[in-house]
């Protein structure tokens, strides 16, 4: 083919197609789309004609939905987007809780239906008072679920390549504290002080640590500092790492005198026998753009005894498919949190393979999946309790 003759740099440039110009528009449309379902549905419910609610009551309550309908997208992107921590919690309490109106608003409007179907009169004002009422104290109460340090979850793993000098041996799993908008400082403290009294041999944090830099959540975090185990004290990165410098969360957590497991593995060893504890970076790393940042399980177990049991951190529970294919024999991970919200458990599950608890996968590999220690962005936990986790590891031969 003949050469092309020179093009400057406006030339070379492709030029705007319809396409293109459209994609601001299209993505606009879509979250106008999707906020007027979250709001509408409720409005509907709520304040709709067939409730014949006084004309006070409809305009106060309207009025109240459209100040969140437009509040919402602007605290998001002032929150998130311009990293304002006051933004952020308003716009994720907001969010929390249009989500929660929007679920048991069309689980009210089944009821409705049914009430009507059977009768009943006035369906539409009572399925409008059980919504509102559901909604509000499962607010309280996921609030109050999600700000509490986090209940004590134990069980037994057996590992059936683990030694006998290995049986008992205690980990305690943390995951997904993101540290973030809601200074949540004496609650890191007092998690500190309830893993501290586990007596635990290797303490292990599945990753999400922040949403913020180390310097943003640098309170935050420093009782992770104060954590004691026997034998080592181990850290991935989970994907929020990659939207705030994950290096710099490596290097801050192993100033505070852990293990940052970046591809790498340490070997434990008690009674003559010895584990190998293994980590990789989340499966989004390699597309963060940080040089060395990768998921690699290969380098992570080089140079480790293939005979020996393996325990690996990988944050994301459907690294399990590589990990089973490897022949590993315990995975730990976290990032659903359980679903945090019902019903988004349903929607994790088309993404992850198991939303939480201890599973199989091959003939050798389990996973165990933490519901998570703290919560992402909504300060509610509904229907999915936040965990410490106590997982015993013990020997076939024991």
């Amino acid at each position: 083919m003949a050469d092309s003759p020179p093009q400057s740099v406006a030339d070379a440039a492709p030029a705007p197609t319809p396409e293109r110009g459209r994609r601001p528009g299209a993505f606009l449309g879509v979250v106008v789309a999707i906020s007027l379902l979250l709001f509408g549905v409720p409005w509907w419910t709520l304040l709709g004609p067939s409730n014949d609610w006084p004309l006070a009551v409809v305009l106060v309550g309207s009025l109240v939905l459209l100040a969140g309908f437009i509040g919402l997208p602007i605290s998001m992107m002032r929150g998130h987007g311009r990293h304002d921590d006051r933004a952020a919690r308003i716009g994720d309490t907001l969010l929390g809780v249009v989500w929660v109106l929007f679920v048991w608003s069309v689980i009210g409007d089944v009821l409705r239906l049914v009430l009507w179907l059977g009768g009943v009169d006035h369906a539409s004002r009572i399925t409008a008072v059980f919504t509102l009422v559901v909604s509000v104290v499962l607010l309280v109460w996921g609030h109050y679920e999600a700000m509490r340090v986090s209940r004590v979850r134990e069980l037994d793993v057996t590992l059936p390549r683990l030694g006998a000098g290995l049986d008992g041996t205690r980990v305690v799993l943390i995951a997904d504290t993101h540290y973030g908008p809601i200074d949540r400082a004496e609650w890191s403290r007092k998690t500190a002080e309830l893993v501290n009294t586990l007596d635990a041999d290797v303490i292990a944090h599945a990753g999400d640590i922040a949403d913020g830099t180390p310097d943003q959540r640098e309170e935050q975090a420093a009782p992770l500092g104060t954590l004691n185990a026997r034998l080592a004290k181990v850290y991935v990165t989970g994907n929020h790492e990659y939207f705030n410098e994950a290096q710099g969360w490596l290097d801050r957590m192993s100033a505070l005198g852990w293990n940052s497991l970046h591809n790498r593995h340490v070997v434990v060893e008690r009674g003559g026998d010895r584990l190998v504890v293994a980590g990789v970076d989340d499966v989004t790393a390699a597309g963060s753009g940080l040089a060395g940042h990768r998921t690699d399980l290969d380098g992570a177990l080089a140079g480790a005894d293939p005979e020996l049991p393996v325990l690996l951190l990988a944050h994301q529970p459907k690294f399990i498919r590589r990990a089973a294919e490897a022949g590993i024999d315990l995975q730990v991970s976290g990032h659903t949190h359980g679903g945090q919200m019902w019903p988004f458990n349903f929607l994790v599950r088309l993404d992850q393979p198991v939303v939480r608890g201890l599973s199989r996968h091959g003939e050798r590999t389990q996973l165990y999946t933490s519901g998570g220690t703290g919560f992402w962005g909504p300060p509610f936990r509904i229907f999915a309790p936040s965990e410490i986790t106590v997982l015993t590891l013990r020997s076939a031969a024991r």
